[in-house]
């Protein structure tokens, strides 16, 4: 069943819930919007949506080193020192950091991605799908679709994880801010690779 791109933004603005997990939470209930919503809810995503407009002042730096050739540090904020010192939310630090030295995002979210980088990459798409002979009014479908893949390739919290590809980096924190039970944002990364 073919989704269409407005459905999924209701369903985002609905929830507040990231694009992909929409998409898939429509597909499996056959574009029906409330039950998409039921499905959104059971994964524990549309609660974590909620919470998101909660202030967070706490959280963790947390560092990683691979090979002594990557290097990793990540700011990742929650609502109390407790659940700082959580576990859970220590191990959730340490996977985002390990995600980020294996996967290089250049952005936070889709939002960080720079107007010049967004021109950019819809031209080179524009004139790849150009080149291939395709009509004008499909062009547009067609960069749209390959900026989804740019962002889930240049956006942390767009990146299939690393430990599960089958849930985006988003989805996996949402997953443990319905488990704490608080805000949990990643606030920034830096990426350091020996040579760069």
């Amino acid at each position: 069943m073919s989704i269409s791109a407005e459905n999924v933004k209701e369903l985002r603005e609905k929830t507040g819930v990231g694009f992909m997990e929409c998409k898939s939470a429509l597909q499996e209930a056959n574009g029906d919007m409330e039950a998409a919503v039921t499905v959104l809810r059971k994964r524990g995503l549309a609660s974590a949506a909620k919470k998101s407009g909660r202030e967070t002042k706490e959280g963790l730096i947390g560092t990683y080193v691979h090979n002594g050739k990557i290097g990793v540090m990540v700011e990742v904020n929650c609502e109390s020192d407790f659940v700082a010192r959580n576990p859970d939310f220590q191990a959730l630090v340490k996977d985002i950091a390990m995600h980020i030295a294996a996967s290089d995002p250049r952005f936070l979210r889709k939002e960080d991605v720079t107007e010049d980088v967004l021109a950019s990459e819809r031209d080179i798409y524009k004139e790849q799908a150009r080149a291939t002979g395709k009509p004008e009014n499909v062009l547009e479908k067609i960069v749209e679709g390959r900026m989804t893949k740019y962002y889930a390739e240049a956006c942390l919290l767009e990146q299939p994880f690393v430990k599960d590809t089958a849930i985006t980096v988003h989805a996996h924190i949402a997953a443990h801010i319905q488990k704490i039970g608080e805000n949990i944002q990643v606030r920034r990364f830096m990426r350091y690779k020996l040579g760069d």
